[in-house]
């Protein structure tokens, strides 16, 4: 057993935890994780971590309430995380680093901001406020020297003279906040004849966003100040989260294990490359799905989604004047008779690879998998995926998939269909070797490219 380095489970996902303790040598650390009736979190760490290396292991996802109790929401298991972390601390730990298998909030990164705040959702409909003339600038523009170029006042000029006694500026006493005193606010000038402008009033048009929450540099700066030391995750949305840390972050790639899932499953099956074609569902995706196509040399086709302004007579399909919009899926490459392999790095909703499955059966492919590195499958993912032209769905066990399978072989059973449509690939190892290696010191770019390769469904 190795010494100094404890590993702690959360409520997310303590299977995963048990396989990486048992390909370290290890069992896991004692911890005691509870909820008060009122819902508050509360952690109780039951070993010793003065001057050790302790890790956390806690996914991104919900997991239903068991017979004892544990369970909650993604927040729930965060607030988990980030106590736990707290407490590890305060308890004089060496070094705490949060092992997070799919990283919440991933898909809220910041952003970009310009001199008017975020950016445009959409394009806004042409009114009768803009004239169908869209500016970036702001609305009510920063007045410039001389506020609204009031005329000039030569008795307030004298009054404000008067005031300056014996090198100090009295103030006037300041008048209550009464509904006299906001309405003189507006009121023209004592003593002025010209009419007075007020300010135009700011009416933010269709599709601007006045304020956007910035989930990326909050959970980063939770996780910083609560005391963690380093971050190991894997295949992250978007990559530049990194960014927003001032901790180390190993962002692992489940690409690697796909890649051997690839070559050592579908290839032999299909009568290797030539017949065999990776696919990315998305333009996001292209360079992930490049990447193993390369490696393997396959060949590769990519699905592009347009967005097209649907223009329609009946006004019931507008909404507040604006016509919707419709997605075309579009496919670059060629699939005719080919082995379609789909890759994409999170699976939530499963719309994205089952209509890209539907497009590809339709242009003649005979067969269509999906690979997915984090499988959430919320809601009624599973079914979709069931009656869909998916062959065969892979997802690791980067969040639990218990239920994924068990719903998966009921639905396959009343259909009479055979089941093994869903299966999970096991990235404990990877996650076994990162530890080892940043207890080694050691650099991991080997435990990345050569990972064990461990499955079942």
């Amino acid at each position: 057993m190795p010494k100094g380095m404890l590993i702690f489970s959360g409520n997310s996902h303590p299977q995963l935890t048990e396989d990486i303790c048992t390909h370290l040598g290890i069992p896991p650390a004692k911890i005691h994780l509870s909820k008060f009736s009122v819902g508050e979190t509360q952690v109780e760490v039951g070993e010793s971590v003065r001057g050790k290396d302790v890790f956390i292991v806690q996914s991104a996802c919900s997991k239903p309430p068991n017979g004892t109790g544990n369970g909650g929401s993604l927040n729930d298991g965060l607030m988990e995380l980030l106590i736990t972390i707290s407490a590890c601390k305060t308890a004089s730990a060496k070094r705490v680093t949060a092992v997070l298998p799919l990283f919440p909030y991933s898909r809220q990164s910041d952003l970009p901001y310009n001199k008017v705040g975020a950016p445009l959702a959409r394009m806004p409909a042409k009114t009768a406020d803009n004239g169908g003339n869209y500016t970036f600038d702001s609305r009510p523009g920063t007045p410039g020297p001389g506020g609204h170029n009031l005329p000039r006042d030569e008795k307030l000029e004298k009054k404000l003279g008067g005031m300056k006694l014996q090198g100090e500026l009295r103030m006037p006493v300041s008048r209550s906040n009464t509904l006299e005193s906001a309405a003189s606010d507006t009121s023209p000038p004592e003593g002025s004849t010209s009419n007075y402008t007020a300010p135009p009033e700011f009416k933010p048009q269709r599709g601007y966003k006045q304020w956007v929450a910035q989930a990326g540099t909050l959970v980063a700066d939770l996780l910083t100040c609560a005391g963690a030391d380093h971050i190991i995750t894997m295949d992250l949305h978007d990559p530049q989260y990194q960014g927003f840390f001032d901790i180390p972050v190993d962002n692992l790639y489940g690409r690697h294990l796909l890649r051997q899932y690839i070559a050592q499953r579908i290839l032999p099956q299909h009568g290797g490359v030539d017949r065999c074609v990776i696919v990315s569902p998305d333009a996001g995706g292209a360079k992930r799905a490049t990447s193993i196509a390369d490696s393997l040399g396959m060949e590769f086709a990519l699905i592009h989604k347009e967005r097209r302004a649907r223009q329609h007579d009946n006004p019931t399909y507008q909404t507040n004047g604006v016509n919707s919009n419709s997605s075309a899926l579009l496919l670059v490459g060629h699939v005719r008779e080919k082995i379609c392999i789909l890759i994409d790095d999170l699976a939530d909703t499963s719309n994205t690879i089952t209509r890209a499955a539907k497009l590809l059966k339709r242009e003649g492919a005979t067969k269509v998998y999906a690979l997915v590195t984090h499988g959430v499958l919320s809601g009624d993912a599973v079914e979709r995926i069931f009656h869909s032209g998916l062959d065969k769905v892979l997802v690791t066990d980067s969040v639990p998939q218990d239920d994924h399978i068990r719903k998966m072989e009921e639905l396959c059973h009343a259909y009479g269909k055979p089941g093994g449509k869903l299966e999970v690939l096991n990235v404990a190892g990877v996650f076994a070797e990162a530890i080892r290696r940043q207890r080694g010191s050691q650099w991991r770019k080997n435990a990345l490219d050569t990972p064990p390769g461990i499955y079942h469904s």
